[in-house]
C-alpha cells in the first residue's frame, strides 16, 4: 500500500486489434521519484479511441517515442505501452493526486487536474506521443503519470489545475470541446514560410514582377526551386530543377503552380509538407476536369490550398482567413450534428456570441436530431440565434451557408459542399477523412468561389486552458449539455461499442470509482438510481447528479 492505496485495481485494456479486456487485477504501480500517482475522477470515450481501437499498435500515437527524451527513462515507467503492449486507452480525463515521488515538488497530494493528451515534443513514427495511446489512459482506477513526460521542453506541464467547484464530467468533456475549439481558433498561416522551401511550377511565361510583390507583401521562402521553360528575370536566387523527380515527396513548405493542367496539379500534391500551403494559379483557364485531391491531408497533415483564376498568386493569398472562426453574419451549416462532436460544434456556436448568425444541424438520425433540439433549442432563443435542426431526406432546406462543418469523415461530403456553399465560404473538415484518402473535387469551382478547405486534429493546450476558463469562470459554456450517458468501468466496454455504432446521441461519462454500474443513458436513469435522476435538470447531467452518484457508489 501508498498511502492508503491498493495494490490492485480495476481497468479496461485493449491488448490486440479490436480485442478490450476488463481487467479486475491490475497492478498499481508506487510513484518513482520523478512520478505521480493519480486517481481517475471521470473520463469520457471518445470516437478517436475507435481508431486506436482498430489498428492497435498501427496507430501512430501507439509507437514507440524516437527522440525528444533520454529514451532509457521511458524503462522506468510502467505506464508506458507502446507498439504491441497492452495500454488503457481513455484520454478524455479528469485525475486527483494521490502520491508523488521524492523528487516532485510541483504537484501535492488532493490536487486535481485536467489532462492535456498530445506530448507533441515527443515524436513516434508518424505523430507524438499520447496519454491514452503508447502511456496509458483513464479507463483504470489510477494511472501512473512522469513529469519528465508531461512536462514540455519550454518548461509547461500537460496537467492544467481545475476548480473543485465544477463536476468531473465538465472537466473531463473539456478536452473533447477544446479539440472543437481548435478547429475554429487555430491560426492559418497567411505568410510564406520565410525559412521553409518553396517550389515554383510554371506553364507560363512568367512575370518576375509578380513574384517580387508576392514576395515583397507575403516574405521570400529561404530556397525556391523552379520548374519551368524560361528562366524568370528576378533579383531572387532560384534553383531552377529539370523535373519533380529531384523534388522528394512531403518536403515544400509553399508550393505556387501557374498554369491549369489537372494531370501537373495532382502531381505537386505529394511534395507538399506537413502544414503545407499550395496556390493554384490558373492563369485565365480551367482544369476542365476534376482534381484528384489529398482531401484526408486537410485534417491530418493541416495542409491548405487556395487559388486564383487570375495571374497573380497575391490575389489568392489574400483571401487565407486568419482562423477558421464564424464570422458576423454567418449561416452555419453543421452536417452530422446529431453525434456527440457535432453536438458540440452547434452549441459552442450558438453560445460564442457572433451577432447575427444561423445554426443549421443536419443530420439523418431523426432520434438524435431530437435530443439536440432540446438542448440546443432553449440555448439559441436565450442568445437569439436563428437555429435550425433538419433531416436531409425528409426536410428541404433551400437555404444557401457560408460555413460547413463535416462530422463525417467521408470525402463525397467535401465534394457536395463545394458545390452548394456560398462564394468564400469555409468548408471545415472537423471529421478525420484517412490521411491517404484521395477525392476527385471540382477545384474550379472551389477556385473561382474563393472557398477555403480548414481542417485541424486535436488541440493545443491554450485551446483547453481557453475551454476551462469559459466552464469554470466565465460560466459561458457547460460543457455538461453533451453528456448521453454514464457508466462505470463494468460497462465502458459497452459504452465503446455504443459509440462505435452511433447508439447514442452524446458523450459517455466513465466514473471508475462507481464499481458494478454499468451503461446508463440518462432517459433510463430513473429506473435504476432514482436518487441520482431527481438531481438531473430537465434531464440533463448536473454537479449535483454527479455529487448523489458519487455518494451513491461511497456508500
Amino acid at each position: 500500500m501508498v498511502n492508503n492505496m491498493p495494490l490492485k485495481q480495476q481497468a479496461i485494456q485493449l491488448t490486440a486489434p479490436d480485442e478490450l479486456v476488463f481487467n479486475n487485477n491490475k497492478s498499481v504501480h508506487p510513484p518513482g521519484p520523478y512520478q505521480l500517482l493519480c486517481s481517475i475522477e471521470a473520463v469520457g470515450l471518445c470516437f478517436s479511441d475507435l481508431k486506436l481501437l482498430k489498428q492497435f499498435s498501427a496507430h501512430p500515437r501507439k509507437k514507440s517515442i524516437k527522440s525528444g527524451i533520454d529514451l532509457n527513462i521511458l524503462d522506468e515507467i510502467p505506464s508506458y505501452a507502446p507498439d504491441e503492449l497492452p495500454t488503457v486507452p481513455g484520454h478524455e480525463a479528469v485525475v486527483r493526486i494521490e502520491a508523488v515521488g521524492a523528487n516532485v515538488a510541483e504537484f501535492s497530494p488532493g490536487e486535481r487536474y485536467l489532462v492535456q493528451t498530445d506530448y507533441r515534443w515527443l515524436p513516434t513514427d508518424g505523430s507524438n506521443a499520447s496519454f491514452g495511446y503508447d502511456f496509458e489512459g483513464g479507463l483504470q482506477e489510477y494511472v501512473l503519470m512522469d513529469t519528465r513526460i508531461i512536462t514540455s521542453p519550454e518548461g509547461e506541464s500537460m496537467l492544467i489545475p481545475a476548480s473543485s467547484d465544477v463536476s468531473a464530467s465538465a472537466i473531463a468533456l473539456v478536452e473533447p470541446w477544446a479539440c472543437v475549439e481548435n478547429s475554429y481558433a487555430s491560426k492559418e498561416r497567411i505568410k510564406l514560410d520565410v525559412n521553409g522551401k518553396m517550389l515554383i511550377v510554371s506553364d507560363i511565361d512568367l512575370d518576375h514582377s509578380i513574384l517580387e510583390e508576392l514576395f515583397a507583401k507575403y516574405g521570400s521562402p529561404s530556397k525556391i526551386f523552379v520548374l519551368a521553360e524560361k528562366k524568370i528575370n528576378s533579383i531572387y536566387d532560384f534553383k531552377y530543377i529539370d523535373s519533380l523527380y529531384s523534388i522528394p515527396d512531403n518536403s515544400i513548405n509553399d508550393i505556387i503552380y501557374f498554369g491549369s493542367n489537372a494531370q501537373v496539379a495532382e502531381s505537386l500534391f505529394p511534395k507538399l509538407g506537413a502544414r503545407g500551403l499550395i496556390n493554384l494559379v490558373q492563369c485565365g483557364s480551367q482544369y476542365g476536369r476534376k482534381v484528384k485531391t489529398p482531401i484526408g491531408r486537410v485534417h491530418y497533415g493541416g495542409i491548405r490550398i487556395i487559388g486564383t483564376t487570375g495571374f497573380n498568386p497575391s490575389e489568392s493569398m489574400n483571401y487565407i482567413p486568419l482562423t477558421g472562426e464564424i464570422r458576423q453574419g454567418e449561416k452555419i451549416n453543421v452536417i452530422g450534428a446529431g453525434g456527440p462532436m457535432g453536438m458540440m460544434h452547434v452549441i459552442r456556436n450558438i453560445c460564442q456570441g457572433v451577432s447575427n448568425i444561423s445554426v443549421y444541424a443536419s443530420d439523418l438520425n431523426t432520434e438524435r436530431l431530437e435530443v439536440l433540439k432540446k438542448i440546443a433549442a432553449p440555448l439559441a432563443k436565450e442568445r437569439n440565434v436563428l437555429f435550425t435542426a433538419y433531416n436531409p431526406k425528409d426536410d428541404n432546406i433551400s437555404d444557401s451557408f457560408s460555413y460547413s462543418a463535416l462530422m463525417v469523415p467521408v470525402a463525397a461530403l467535401v465534394s457536395q459542399e463545394i458545390e452548394s456553399i456560398d462564394k468564400k465560404g469555409i468548408i471545415n473538415i472537423f471529421a478525420g477523412i484517412p490521411a491517404q484518402i484521395i477525392a476527385d473535387l471540382d477545384i474550379d469551382k472551389y477556385i473561382e468561389k474563393k472557398l477555403y478547405f480548414i481542417g485541424t486534429s486535436g488541440s493545443v493546450l491554450e485551446d483547453m486552458k481557453a475551454v476551462l476558463y469559459k466552464v469554470e469562470s466565465a460560466k459561458q459554456l457547460d460543457t455538461n449539455l453533451s453528456v448521453a450517458a454514464i457508466s462505470g468501468l463494468d460497462g465502458a466496454i459497452e459504452g465503446i461499442r455504443a459509440v462505435e455504432h452511433q447508439l447514442i446521441a452524446g458523450k459517455i461519462i466513465v466514473y471508475p470509482s462507481c464499481k458494478g454500474m454499468g451503461l446508463i443513458t440518462l432517459d433510463k436513469l430513473a429506473d435504476y438510481l432514482p436518487g441520482v435522476a431527481d438531481k438531473l435538470s430537465d434531464g440533463l447531467w448536473t454537479k449535483d447528479a454527479e455529487d448523489a452518484l458519487l455518494k451513491h457508489f461511497s456508500s
